[in-house]
C-alpha cells in the first residue's frame, strides 16, 4: 500500500511541523557545560533540568493524547506547539537560574506531550499496513533529524550571539509549527470514539500484552536515548579537555549532530529490517548491542578522541536501530478505537524512562567524583543492567503472543 498524493502532502506538512517543534528540544543539553558553569550547577541539578522535561511530559501525555480519541487532534496539537514556543521564549528572556530554568523546561515537556504523539496519531490514523509503518518511520526520522540538528544549531547560535539567541530561534521555530497546524489540521472530531470509557481508563490497554511488550521496550529505549542525549556533549567536552582533539575535528555539538544523523539512518534501516526479518529480532539486536556499548563507552573517557567519538556514534546507532520498530509495534498492536490511549501509555512509560535516565546518570556521576574514567564509566555503564531488565520484561510480556506480520 502506498500513500496517495493528498496523503503524502499531509504527511510531509505534519513531519515539517514536528521538525520545527523538535528543533529546540535539545538546546539545553547542547549548551549544558556552559549553563552548568553560568548557573553553578552540580551534575545532579543538571540532571534535574534535563529530566524535568520528561517528568512534566509523563502526567500530561495520557490526558492530552487520550483526548484525541474524543476531540479534534488539532486543538491538542495547537496547545502543544503553543506551549513549546512559550517555553523556549521564556528560557530566552526570563530564565536566570535553576528554578526558573526548571519551570520553563517543565512547560516544554507539557508542550511536547501535546505535539509529539498527537502529531503522530494524526499521521497514523488514516493509514494502514506498510503505508502506516513507513509513515511512522518517516515521522520518527523527521523528529530524529531535528533532534540531531538541534545540537549543531544551538552551538552555532551560541557561538554567534549567545545562549539566549539559541532559545529564541527554537521558540520561533515552534511558532512556525503552530502556524502549519492552524492551516492544515481539520477541526473535526475523530471518526472513532471509545464508547463510555473513562478518559484515563487504561485497563483495556494493560490487557493488551502485545502492546505492553512494545511499551516495555520503548521505556528502556527512551531512558537509554535520554541519557546519551543529555550527557554526550558534556562527556565529549570533558574528554577532549584530557586528550585534546585535532583542531580540524568539529566541536562536541556538531559531532553529536553527526552521531544523531547516523542514528536516523539506523532507525530507517531498522524499520525496513523489521518488515523483512521480524520486529522481535531487530529489537533484540538493538537492545543487547546497546547494553554492551553502554558498558564500554564511558570507560573510553580521556582516550584518543577518535575512540571516544566512535563509541558514542556506535552506541547512538544501536539505540536508534529499534526506534521506529518499537513505536510501529505499539501502533499496530493497538485496538484502533483505543489507539490514542495506547499511544498515550506508550509515550508516558517511555518518557518516564527519559526522566529517570539523565537524573540517575547525574547522581551516579556526582557520587563517583564528578569526573574521570571511573565516574563516566559508571554513569553510562549502569544503564546496561536497566536495558537487560527491560529486555527480559519485553520477552515475558510477549511470550505466547504471535508476532504479527506487517500486512502488505
Amino acid at each position: 500500500m502506498t500513500l496517495s498524493p493528498g496523503s503524502r502532502g499531509f504527511v510531509v506538512a505534519m513531519v515539517t511541523a514536528q521538525i520545527l517543534t523538535q528543533i529546540g528540544a535539545f538546546t539545553l543539553p547542547a549548551l549544558l557545560p556552559e549553563m552548568m558553569a553560568r548557573w553553578t550547577l552540580s551534575a545532579t541539578e543538571a540532571g534535574w533540568l534535563i529530566g524535568v522535561f520528561f517528568a512534566a511530559y509523563v502526567p500530561a501525555v495520557p490526558v492530552l493524547l487520550s483526548l484525541t480519541d474524543r476531540v479534534p487532534a488539532r486543538r491538542i496539537y495547537l496547545i502543544g506547539t503553543g506551549a513549546t514556543a512559550l517555553a523556549h521564549l521564556g528560557f530566552a528572556f526570563f530564565a536566570d537560574g535553576f528554578w526558573s530554568g526548571l519551570f520553563f523546561r517543565a512547560l516544554a515537556g507539557i508542550g511536547w506531550a501535546g505535539a509529539y504523539m498527537p502529531g503522530l496519531k494524526s499521521i497514523a490514523d488514516p493509514l494502514t499496513g506498510v503505508a502506516q509503518s513507513r509513515a511512522v518511520a518517516w515521522h520518527a526520522a523527521g523528529v530524529g533529524i531535528a533532534g540531531a540538528a538541534s545540537f549543531a544549531l544551538a552551538g552555532l547560535c551560541d557561538a554567534l550571539v549567545g545562549p539566549g539567541f539559541a532559545f529564541l530561534v527554537a521558540g520561533l521555530a515552534a511558532t512556525g509549527a503552530f502556524a502549519i497546524a492552524m492551516l492544515i489540521l481539520p477541526d473535526a472530531p475523530p471518526p472513532k470514539i471509545a464508547a463510555r470509557r473513562g478518559l484515563l481508563d487504561f485497563r483495556p490497554v494493560f490487557a493488551n500484552r502485545r502492546a505492553m511488550a512494545w511499551i516495555a521496550g520503548y521505556t528502556v529505549h527512551t531512558l537509554e536515548m535520554a541519557v546519551l542525549r543529555a550527557w554526550a556533549v558534556a562527556f565529549l567536552t570533558a574528554s577532549f579537555a584530557i586528550h585534546a582533539a585535532p583542531a580540524w575535528l568539529p566541536g562536541p555539538t556538531v559531532l553529536f549532530t553527526l552521531a544523531g544523523l547516523v542514528g536516523i539512518a539506523s532507525s530507517l534501516v531498522g524499520n525496513r529490517l523489521a518488515e523483512s526479518l521480524g520486529r522481535d529480532r531487530i529489537v533484540a539486536i538493538a537492545m543487547l548491542s546497546g547494553a554492551a556499548l553502554s558498558l564500554v563507552a564511558g570507560f573510553t573517557f580521556g582516550a584518543s578522541p577518535w575512540v571516544v567519538v566512535l563509541f558514542v556514534v556506535l552506541w547512538n546507532a544501536a539505540i536508534y536501530l529499534d526506534s521506529s520498530a518499537l513505536t510501529a509495534g505499539t501502533v499496530q498492536a493497538a485496538d484502533p478505537a483505543l489507539r490514542g490511549a495506547t499511544m498515550g501509555l506508550h509515550s508516558m512509560f517511555g518518557y518516564a524512562g527519559g526522566f529517570v535516565g539523565p537524573l540517575l546518570a547525574g547522581v551516579v556521576l556526582d557520587l563517583a567524583g564528578g569526573d574521570g574514567v571511573a565516574a563516566w564509566g559508571l554513569a553510562f555503564g549502569h544503564i546496561a543492567f536497566i536495558i537487560l531488565a527491560g529486555f527480559a520484561v519485553l520477552r515475558w510480556l510477549g511470550r505466547g503472543q504471535d508476532s504479527p506480520k506487517v500486512p502488505r
